[in-house]
């Protein structure tokens, strides 16, 4: 029996119906006829009744609400979507790379605007029931919401903000067989930082990390060297540009990595290119 922290009442009744288990009790009786009865086991309550154990407490809860406070994971919160350790462990390398991918999404789709519903799509080798997306699904909600909330939006509030502003989020599992329909691929960053692959139907390939522009274009000659000229002008070092194309002369995606933010003017001289239809600086 596992009764309270106050003082129990009715210990007779207790006594008479007790059949073992364990009890915890405010003060620590030595004559009490629930200690004395042969089938109960009485043990102190153990919630840091030492000045030790307090000041382990405490110290601890300061460190989880200043660790909550910079977004980082509270394992010990009880209203915000945790998983197990261990599975933890293994979802760790994707929860970076679900926020980068919830705030790339909202600039992909003009800065959220409009937008009503958000379909996330899992793919892996793990059955259904046994892939915990629950942290993810949280982690990319967060990362479309934030840019655009005026509220500070953390884990344990995503959901209810993102019910507040109108926006539907849905999951869908595929489990991945090998299959000629469903293929395994494994990819491996060789920096080990999460990496964008896929844009639409374009393929990339490109850390998250660091200052990025995209830009959805007509591939004809000249545009990368236009934009390379923009941010030049402007001191803007570019470390990397990859094209993501289905067929020479149509449509394709350009992304553009730069050492520093581009500034307003930059920006809007990129948007003036006249084969670049939109582009986006998540």
């Amino acid at each position: 029996m596992n009764c309270a922290k106050r003082a129990q009442v009715g210990l007779v009744r207790i006594v008479n119906v007790a059949c073992g288990g364990h009890l915890m009790y405010s003060l620590n009786p030595k004559d009490s006829m629930l200690v004395l009865h042969e089938n109960v086991t009485a043990s102190p309550y153990l919630g840091a009744s030492t000045i030790e154990a307090q000041e382990g407490v405490a110290i601890e809860i300061a460190e989880a609400v200043v660790g909550a406070l910079k977004g980082e994971l509270a394992a010990s919160a009880v209203n915000a979507p945790m998983v197990p350790a261990e599975v933890l462990s293994e979802l760790a390398p994707f929860v970076l790379l679900a926020e980068k991918l919830g705030k790339l999404t909202m600039q992909l789709v003009a800065g959220g605007s409009g937008m009503q519903s958000v379909k996330i799509t899992y793919a892996s080798c793990r059955g259904q029931d046994d892939l915990n997306t629950r942290l993810l699904c949280a982690m990319i909600t967060k990362g479309m919401i934030e840019p655009i909330s005026s509220v500070f939006v953390n884990l344990v509030n995503t959901d209810f903000t993102a019910k507040w502003r109108g926006l539907k989020i849905t999951e869908e599992r595929i489990v991945l067989d090998g299959s000629p329909e469903k293929p395994l691929e494994r990819v491996t960053p060789p920096d080990g930082l999460p990496h964008l692959t896929m844009v639409g139907s374009f393929g990339v390939d490109v850390s998250l990390e660091g200052h990025l522009t995209l830009c959805e274009q007509v591939d004809k000659p000249g545009i990368i060297g236009k934009v390379g000229s923009i941010l030049g002008v402007r001191n803007m070092n570019v470390n990397f540009m990859i094209v993501g194309r289905i067929a020479p002369q149509k449509h394709a995606v350009m992304t553009i990595g730069v050492d520093g933010e581009p500034d307003t003017e930059s920006l809007k001289q990129i948007g003036e290119i006249q084969a670049i239809e939109e582009f986006c600086f998540p």
